[in-house]
């Protein structure tokens, strides 16, 4: 039997990616709380061991470890065939979905977020402002990547849908709004039989 094991923390959008896909794709997993906001030094020595950066998440198959969110769900769909990764079509869908969150939404997202968390302390109202133009593209964008589809991958969510949740579902807390297209899509996300909140999917 696989032995699965997953690293990470509910304020970490990347592990929520992670722990999502696991449930959608009913992997059964151990999951292991990691206090991110604590000194790296002090994090379990067997975390530790496997995360080269320190970070999470991490997901250990087998004792082989994988980091980097987006080559986990890779792993994940490719390695047991699920959310897409069952066709070479789904996965080069996810990958090209992959690619654009990492570098488009996935970025502006969670900078907003923090800058929310600080009370815009030390953060430049230029920068702001840069941040969410990025954000007003990425959420037209979406909704052409979205098409007349429930989800990103068709009729079905895959990896690329996961890609996205990490930090979407916490678009408002960014301090931005989702509009119409993207708030259907988080509906139909949060109806999902395997979805739980951040703090479900990693219990401390």
């Amino acid at each position: 039997m696989t032995e699965i094991v997953l690293y990470g923390h509910p304020d970490s959008g990347h592990a929520c990616k992670v722990a999502l896909a696991l449930s959608l794709a009913g992997l059964p997993h151990r999951t292991v709380w990691v206090d991110i906001w604590a000194d790296p030094s002090t994090r379990p020595a067997e975390f530790l061991a496997v995360s080269p950066l320190a970070e999470v998440p991490v997901l250990v198959i087998d004792g082989t470890p994988y980091f980097q969110s987006g080559a986990i769900l890779m792993q994940i769909a490719e390695r047991f065939g699920v959310l897409g990764g069952d066709t070479a079509e789904g996965t080069a869908r996810g990958r090209s979905i992959l690619m654009w969150e990492a570098n488009r939404i996935g970025m502006c997202l969670p900078q907003l977020k923090q800058a929310k968390v600080d009370n815009m302390e030390g953060w430049d109202p230029a920068v702001i402002a840069w941040l969410k133009m990025r954000y007003g593209v990425d959420s037209a964008n979406f909704a052409k990547l979205l098409g007349d589809k429930p989800f990103l991958h068709g009729d079905q969510p895959g990896f690329g849908d996961c890609q996205v949740w990490g930090y979407v579902q916490w678009v408002r807390e960014a301090g931005v709004e989702p509009t119409e297209v993207m708030q259907g899509w988080i509906d139909r996300m949060r109806a999902l039989p395997g979805m739980k909140t951040p703090a479900e999917f990693f219990p401390n």
